[in-house]
């Protein structure tokens, strides 16, 4: 998918949140983000602009200048904390979730709700930066 404007963000694609509460990430994200090759992701809230939320992994996250999410927070970086169960950090919210190797997350009612997400809804894999990408709600757009 092409950019929205002239010098904005790259869009990957969409992922629409399915009745039994399944995404599956867009080809590209997941490639460039080698988002499968651990098992698990860190999702962390979004922007109050865009929504949604913003997906990583520690092979990403622990050696960039953000790494201190992780090493502040261990039972994180460890994957101590119950899968899906979101930490406060800064000002922003931290949980991990398993992916299965073709790029589907499973969410329960605790995180839709937490993220404000519904059933039917549609996001927007947008690029980031080298350290995640940005699942944005597409009512936002």
């Amino acid at each position: 998918m092409p950019q929205m404007n002239k010098g904005s963000k790259f869009i990957f694609g969409k992922s629409l949140i399915r009745k039994d509460l399944t995404i599956h990430l867009p080809t590209q994200a997941i490639r460039e983000y080698n988002a499968t090759t651990e098992g698990k992701i860190y999702l962390f809230t979004g922007s109050k602009v865009t929504g949604g939320f913003c997906v990583t992994r520690k092979g990403l996250l622990e050696p960039s200048k953000l790494g201190h999410i992780l090493t502040d927070n261990p039972d994180l970086q460890q994957y101590q904390i119950a899968e899906g169960e979101f930490i406060q950090y800064k000002g922003r919210s931290y949980c991990w979730i398993s992916i299965s190797e073709n790029g589907t997350i499973q969410f329960n009612e605790e995180i839709m709700e937490f993220l404000n997400l519904n059933i039917g809804m549609k996001l927007l894999s947008i690029r980031s930066s080298d350290i995640a990408f940005t699942m944005g709600r597409k009512d936002r757009y």
